[in-house]
């Protein structure tokens, strides 16, 4: 039993960095130092390092950052663009990190699917990000911007202290996302088509659905 429940903790918290580095990177990496430094979160071998004071100067400075940027309009959407090529390694390598020295199958295993888990939780945000900057005003950012930071800590929070629930919080995140993220790309590129238009002084108008052609009855035709 306790093996079984070892089992769970591991994947809760592979996951669980995984899934909250799509969203804020250096949030997580900024609570995993923080915390295991002060012994409230016991870290797996591979994930000490960031306990390092360096490390996690590094990483306040750049939460510091990205907490500026991720509230200007516009401004968020150009740093999600750029930590799409951060976001998604560092989630994976976390996730095959917290496995710790198991057979290496199971590591790249463990990264292959934290990778998943970073790529949709990044490309939510990002695609909801979108969105939201059609918006004139800027309090919508800001609301995002905390309610995200919200999410990775509460995210966190279950994934070390409630990892059942946490695993099933993350089931439901990821069917929501399949059906989810066809619709924002949908959006997205609706968004963009417009303001082509706009750039070239035309009026956009939505591409028209051809109609199917009508199945020909053979069953009709006059006979001869």
């Amino acid at each position: 039993m306790e093996q079984y429940q070892a089992i769970i903790e591991i994947l809760a918290l592979s996951m669980g960095v995984a899934w909250a580095s799509g969203i804020n990177l250096y949030a997580v990496l900024l609570v995993l130092g923080l915390g295991g430094s002060g012994g409230y979160i016991d870290l797996p071998a591979e994930l000490t390092v960031l306990q390092d004071p360096v490390i996690i100067a590094a990483a306040g400075l750049m939460y510091l950052v990205e907490f500026g940027a991720d509230k200007v309009p516009g401004v968020d959407s150009v740093w999600d663009s750029l930590h799409t090529f951060i976001r998604l390694p560092a989630g994976a390598m976390l996730a095959a990190s917290t496995v710790g020295e198991v057979e290496p199958a199971l590591v790249i295993a463990a990264a292959i699917v934290g990778g998943g888990v970073s790529a949709t939780s990044h490309f939510m945000k990002s695609g909801s990000r979108l969105l939201i900057n059609t918006s004139p005003e800027p309090v919508t950012n800001w609301s995002a911007s905390i309610g995200e930071d919200i999410a990775v800590l509460s995210g966190l929070w279950l994934a070390l202290n409630h990892p059942i629930i946490f695993l099933i919080a993350l089931a439901l995140f990821l069917a929501f996302a399949i059906w989810a993220i066809p619709k924002l790309w949908k959006l997205i590129k609706e968004i963009f088509m417009r303001i082509r238009c706009w750039m070239k002084g035309e009026t956009y108008s939505k591409p028209e659905v051809e109609e199917l052609p009508v199945e020909l009855d053979l069953t009709q035709l006059p006979k001869q």
